[in-house]
């Protein structure tokens, strides 16, 4: 659906807006699990703004039902709230050349920024979903070990209703339409250590953490789809003159394949035996657990990336690049339910603290926005 005329002027009227808003949004520090005061804000702003009905549930989704009864189907439009960095001060924010530079700036609160306006409208002008109930969702979880906590709480409460996920997040042009699932894990290593002189001989949890480490490395990742590993912490020991005790490290291992997870989860399970067969005790947490997709109607999951496909040549200029990933898009193509994750601005350094947003192109993220949105109620 091609926005008319005078939707298009109205975006336009909200370009000082969108900026304000995105500069006050990306200040607010939202590390995952601790999410509360940019739910707060946003709860707020939609309230002050005419939506009725707004909550935060226990996962700290902010969640903006619009035409949902107890039974019809429903139409899910998300943007996480939440970043990967652990500030819990206002996060630095400068603007420089046409850029804004925020950690988080684009990932997502841009996008978040974007679909805030669009249900605005919505809720201001009382438009009516067609066939369907419609949540807005600024959800929480979606990095590092929030493990998804906003959409698989999203998805348990409205278990079975929800028919199609569409969620703003990442660059313009590109669209992710295949789940990566992945496992993580902490793993801990803890000996018998001692003195570094006087117990000279004993075993290092360092040691035999590293030598875990080079073992994992040397795994030959499986043919089917692509897969990879990573370690992304370490940790240990008490000082220079100490035989470690204890080391830990974060583990993941990722895929487009469900086949090929399952067999990186073997070659753990076989290297952590390994070692426990020298006596050595290695503690295994699982910290984070991502699913592929699952069994996806073919002809409605192209019919949602066609139409984001359009809404991008008309508002982007190129064409839709299609990509796997690991996004909220997880937890609904797991299980099924048509889902893509979309862009609403252009920017580069995402998970960076040298994270920026081009500030031209966010006008034309909102038309996008806009279009996306507003398919799925009555003229």
């Amino acid at each position: 659906m091609e926005l008319d005329q005078k939707i298009l002027d109205y975006t336009e009227t909200l370009k000082d807006e969108q900026y304000d808003l995105l500069l006050t949004l990306a200040q607010i520090p939202a590390p995952s699990g601790n999410e509360e005061k940019r739910a707060e804000f946003c709860k707020e702003w939609l309230e002050k703004n005419g939506a009725e009905g707004v909550y935060i549930d226990e996962a700290l989704n902010v969640i903006y039902p619009v035409g949902v009864t107890e039974r019809n189907p429903l139409i899910v439009f998300a943007a996480h709230s939440d970043v990967v960095f652990p500030d819990v001060e206002p996060l630095p924010l400068k603007v420089e050349d046409g850029k804004i530079y925020c950690p988080g700036v684009g990932d997502d609160t841009a996008s978040m920024t974007a679909l805030l306006l669009a249900a605005r409208y919505v809720a201001i002008n009382q438009l009516k979903p067609k066939d369907c109930g419609i949540l807005f969702v600024i959800n929480s979880g979606e990095e590092g070990l929030g493990n998804l906590k906003g959409t698989r709480k999203l998805f348990d409460d409205f278990n079975g209703r929800i028919k199609e996920f569409i969620t703003f997040d990442g660059h313009n042009c590109r669209a992710v339409t295949q789940a990566v699932g992945s496992k993580r894990y902490k793993i801990e290593i803890d000996t018998e250590g001692g003195h570094s002189y006087g117990a000279f001989g004993n075993r290092n949890a360092i040691a035999y953490l590293a030598s875990l480490i080079d073992t994992l490395y040397t795994v030959k990742v499986p043919a089917k789809g692509k897969t990879t590993y990573n370690v992304g912490t370490i940790s240990g020991g008490t000082s220079v003159n100490t035989i470690a005790q204890h080391a830990e490290m974060l583990y993941e291992f990722r895929s487009d394949c469900r086949e090929s997870l399952e067999i990186m989860e073997k070659h753990l399970a076989a290297a952590i035996e390994f070692y426990r067969t020298k006596g050595v005790s290695v503690t295994v947490t699982n910290v984070g657990d991502r699913p592929c997709s699952g069994d996806v109607d073919e002809e409605k999951m192209n019919e949602l990336c066609e139409r984001a496909a359009a809404a991008t040549r008309r508002y982007y200029g190129c064409e839709m690049k299609c990509e796997s990933g690991s996004t909220d898009c997880n937890i609904p193509l797991s299980l099924g339910v048509p889902a893509i994750c979309v862009g609403c601005y252009d920017g580069a350094g995402a998970h960076t603290r040298e994270e920026y947003v081009i500030a031209d192109s966010l006008p034309t993220g909102l038309k996008f926005a806009f279009d996306m949105v507003l398919y799925y109620f009555q003229a």
